[in-house]
């Protein structure tokens, strides 16, 4: 790098890249506090069971790549994640070396939570030392953004028997969080539903229903309703076959290759409901859209760009 404008730092949870760091990644996602052996070897088998790693860095690496050559050389665009390598504070020291003193910061979760999106503002605000950040607080409702989804929605839909296709309805889904949320004003589930229903102002009338997903295992109560069990509400309906488009997340991992991919099918199955899914985002061209739009519009916002 080379003194540019700006660069942009993309920036995501992180997650272990091979079954002998599922533990030490848990004890970084757990502040120091040690895991439980039950739930490191829960955590490990359910990695094992998509492969023996995640993908969440190599999706993040690919979008990143697709982005720097929609915005052109001279804007460098680099990874960050919040609890694994590359973490965020070894990115943000290794490109002021390099000579980067502005960036714009993206987090790859579109709809804004304290406990999400602001922990990311927070690692990035301890680690910037000499880098002005600009970080994009949300863009739940980005049109880029709902067109994406729509037609991976429309893409899904298409898999299914065309004689009942206009009626399997859809469960979107995203992260649950602990319900205290929403005593402290929490815009987060507000703006799923939004982007829910911008989705499907796109799609047009469908069957419908939005659920939450991968709840923590804690005491306190998390944000519902919980994803199986809309699945069961589904199958009392009456209805044969259910799509679901986890709308929450913009790349596979854990949460949509196990959590969606394996146990709610297991699950679908037993209800005797046929089950497909949304095909992440990845670097789908118009998430990638979405992103460029996200970072020039915020660079002219701070007058790095004319």
């Amino acid at each position: 790098m080379t003194d540019p404008a700006f660069a942009v730092l993309l920036v995501a949870y992180g997650a272990p890249l091979t079954l002998e760091e599922v533990e030490p990644y848990l004890l970084d996602v757990r502040g120091g506090r040690p895991t439980p052996t039950s739930v490191v070897e829960e955590l490990r088998a359910r990695y094992a069971a998509i492969g023996g790693r995640s993908p969440l860095l190599d999706r993040t690496r690919a979008q990143a790549a697709a982005l720097a050559q929609r915005l052109g050389p001279d804007t460098p665009v680099m990874v960050g994640m919040r609890h694994w390598h590359p973490y965020i504070k070894d990115v943000l020291a290794e490109a002021a070396g390099q000579g980067v003193r502005r960036a714009v910061a993206v987090a790859m979760a579109p709809h804004y939570s304290r406990m999400s999106i602001g922990a990311y503002q927070r690692k990035i605000d301890e680690a910037r030392g000499p880098i002005d950040v600009a970080a994009v607080p949300q863009w739940f409702d980005h049109r880029c953004f709902l067109d994406a989804v729509a037609e991976r929605v429309q893409s899904a839909l298409s898999r299914f028997p065309a004689a009942v296709r206009d009626q399997v309805p859809i469960v979107f889904t995203a992260h649950s969080l602990p319900q205290r949320i929403l005593a402290e004003g929490d815009p987060y589930p507000d703006q799923l539903r939004a982007s829910v229903e911008g989705v499907m102002q796109r799609v047009g009338p469908h069957p419908y229903q939005f659920a939450f997903q991968s709840a923590g295992q804690s005491a306190e109560p998390w944000l519902g309703p919980d994803a199986g069990a809309a699945l069961v509400q589904v199958a009392q309906d009456g209805a044969r076959h259910v799509l679901i488009c986890p709308i929450g997340f913009v790349a596979d991992h854990l949460e949509v290759l196990y959590d969606v991919d394996l146990e709610y099918r297991r699950q679908a199955a037993k209800l005797g409901l046929h089950l497909e899914r949304t095909e992440s985002l990845n670097a789908a061209p118009l998430l990638i859209e979405a992103l460029a739009d996200l970072v020039l519009s915020t660079a002219r916002e701070r007058g790095w760009l004319p």
